[in-house]
């Protein structure tokens, strides 16, 4: 194996097991939700709705600042492969500064923000109240889950996928133990219940914050830190890298709406045909995003790498990352399609264990064995055009594809409208709809960012080197 590879691998393997304890938190989340039962009647899917709808608000309010990761890695690496260990300090400073901004403002907006939200969301008045519940404790991690993302971003820019790896392992594997022994009890105690969920989120990130901290004061602060200088400070939020961090971050932003535009769609329409499609909805979703945590990692590895050839000027390193960024994801995607073909049922049985969401799951189990094949190269190109900068590509790619779901759902529901379908079967089909325009949009990324590529990624970073080649 040769030295790129290895890198690859290097770079890969840490953010893949991190990732996977994402979704674990939250399938571990809805997991126990799964399982709780309340006064009234309040079932399965009414606790399983209440903490998607409550998991919904967050992404609503935190994937507008993706940026904070995806900004903050890309440009980190090209400055670490220009070896300006100075610009890679005040890149921190600034991603860091915006986090606790932004974080203060959300504290402070928490219950106008809620209220907006459910003036469209049409829930039932349980799923409602549940998420409300959730949102109103989580909410209080805000600055640690919004400072972790700069942090993440910048180790991956410093090729040092380890310990953005374990900020992730720290959060998750706390926030799964805090959850399960805040909601459903330790001992003689009998837990807290569906609130126990939340705080066990918010204990976790201030966990992994601190931990994030004491590494980069560690392992950073000489090799980094000590090239700053006082005056260096008044320059983190003004000139010309400042104008280039913002516009860079707008794309991203603009990037971030399309896919919350997508994935709070498919929540706000399940929820519309009742509890049980929302709880069907929910748990498909996640068992989807399972690969793209896990193919993700390569997607770190293509955007710390192609950032730092790019840096230190490499066209010919930069092209062989790719090429073979994309023989590992792929192959990674065979390896999913296989998992899901064979485990379908069991992963849905880890769920929930309420018979009739297991039932309604089954009929979406197709779309889950599809997922890695047609997925793997938009999450992959994604990486690789964060980490030559190349924000603007990605960000018109997800503006069609955010266009492609809703056309494709709506195209679909005026054909469901027309149609003699009894009302079980048009709640089914409505999902079926949804997964048809999730799909859309991973085509249409797939298709615009392969297109774009030379001229986004390789031409506007080697100009002159283009006409050799």
């Amino acid at each position: 194996m040769d030295g790129l590879n290895r890198e690859i691998l290097r770079l890969a393997i840490p953010s893949i097991f991190a990732n996977i304890t994402v979704p674990l938190v939250g399938m571990v989340g809805l997991a126990v939700a799964g399982h709780l039962t309340g006064p009234g009647g309040v079932g399965a899917a009414a606790f399983i709705g209440g903490m998607s709808i409550g998991a919904m608000l967050f992404d609503l309010l935190y994937w507008n600042f993706g940026f904070l990761r995806a900004g903050t890695g890309g440009l980190t690496a090209q400055a670490f492969g220009r070896g300006d260990m100075r610009e890679c300090g005040l890149i921190f400073a600034r991603a860091f500064g915006i986090a606790l901004a932004v974080a203060a403002v959300i504290l402070l907006l928490q219950w106008p923000f809620i209220q907006l939200c459910f003036a469209f969301i049409k829930c039932s008045p349980e799923v409602k109240e549940l998420a409300s519940q959730y949102f109103y404790i989580r909410v209080w991690a805000a600055p640690a889950t919004l400072s972790l993302m700069g942090f993440k971003g910048w180790f991956i820019g410093m090729q040092d996928s380890f310990s953005s790896m374990m900020c992730d392992v720290i959060v998750n594997v706390i926030n799964i133990a805090a959850s399960l022994v805040l909601a459903l009890g330790l001992g003689d105690w009998a837990g807290m219940g569906f609130p126990g969920i939340a705080l066990g989120t918010v204990i976790a990130q201030y966990c992994g914050l601190t931990y994030a901290i004491f590494t980069m004061t560690a392992k950073y602060r000489r090799r980094v830190f000590s090239a700053l200088r006082r005056e260096d400070v008044s320059e983190v939020f003004r000139g010309e890298q400042m104008r280039r961090f913002l516009a860079m971050n707008a794309n991203i932003f603009v990037r971030s709406v399309c896919f919350i535009a997508i994935y709070i769609g498919f929540t706000v329409i399940s929820a519309s045909y009742g509890d049980l499609m929302l709880a069907t909805g929910t748990i498909m979703m996640n068992l989807m995003l399972l690969f793209s945590y896990v193919t993700d990692g390569f997607a770190y590895a293509g955007e710390a790498l192609t950032g730092r050839f790019i840096g230190e000027g490499s066209k010919t390193l930069t092209r062989r990352t790719v090429k073979w960024v994309f023989i590992w994801s792929m192959s990674l995607a065979a390896i999913f399609t296989l998992l899901y073909t064979v485990s379908g049922v069991p992963l849905l049985r880890m769920m929930t264990s309420d018979v009739e969401v297991i039932e309604a799951c089954r009929e979406f189990l197709p779309w889950l064995v599809v997922t890695p094949m047609v997925g793997c190269a938009a999450f992959t190109w994604d990486g690789i055009y964060l980490g030559a900068t190349a924000s603007r590509g990605v960000r018109n790619a997800m503006i069609v594809a955010a266009l492609a779901f809703f056309g494709c759902y709506f195209l679909g529901y005026l054909w469901m409208d027309s149609a003699d379908l009894t009302e079980v079967r048009r709640n089914a089909t409505a999902i079926h709809l949804l997964m048809v325009g999730y799909f859309a949009h991973l085509l249409a990324r797939t298709v615009l960012l392969t297109a774009q590529y030379r001229r986004e990624v390789i031409r506007s970073n080697f100009p002159d080197l283009e006409s050799l080649t």
